[in-house]
């Protein structure tokens, strides 16, 4: 990716995630390694970065929105982190033939009538509270 990072933060206002899959794929056949990204092993690659972010909030109690406090390096810190993190969920996505952007959008919807807003609205309760009307298997997590 000669430049291609550059390229993307200075030439683009919104980077799209087709944008960011085509960069990573490109990254990955540059050097090669797509003979090492099959999904198993980029999941745990991606669990690690999971991990590695949550480090950065471990022992700093409940964090406020903005940052209050942070020095510029732990947010640049916290930026690197993110952006693994996300960079190999896109991976991820691709080599599994899943449009991310689409599988999103897809999910937002869904989540939407399982918390409709006049049932919902500033209540933090699982979706299974508001007896929803979903088809979708429970889940383990709020969305």
């Amino acid at each position: 990716m000669d430049g291609g990072a550059s390229d993307v933060a200075r030439g683009e206002k919104a980077v799209t995630v087709e944008a960011l899959r085509e960069k990573m794929a490109e990254f990955a056949r540059e050097r090669d390694w797509e003979q090492f990204h099959s999904p198993r092993n980029l999941l745990l690659a991606l669990v690690g970065e999971v991990g590695e972010l949550s480090e950065i909030f471990q022992w700093k109690g409940e964090v406020p929105k903005g940052l209050p406090g942070w020095d510029e390096g732990e947010k640049v810190h916290l930026g690197e982190e993110l952006a693994d993190v996300l960079l190999y969920l896109v991976r991820l996505s691709d080599m599994c033939g899943i449009d991310l952007g689409q599988a999103a959008v897809r999910k937002m919807g869904l989540n939407a009538i399982k918390y409709p807003v006049h049932q919902c609205k500033g209540s933090s309760n699982k979706h299974t509270h508001y007896g929803s009307t979903s088809t979708e298997e429970p889940s383990n997590g709020a969305l």
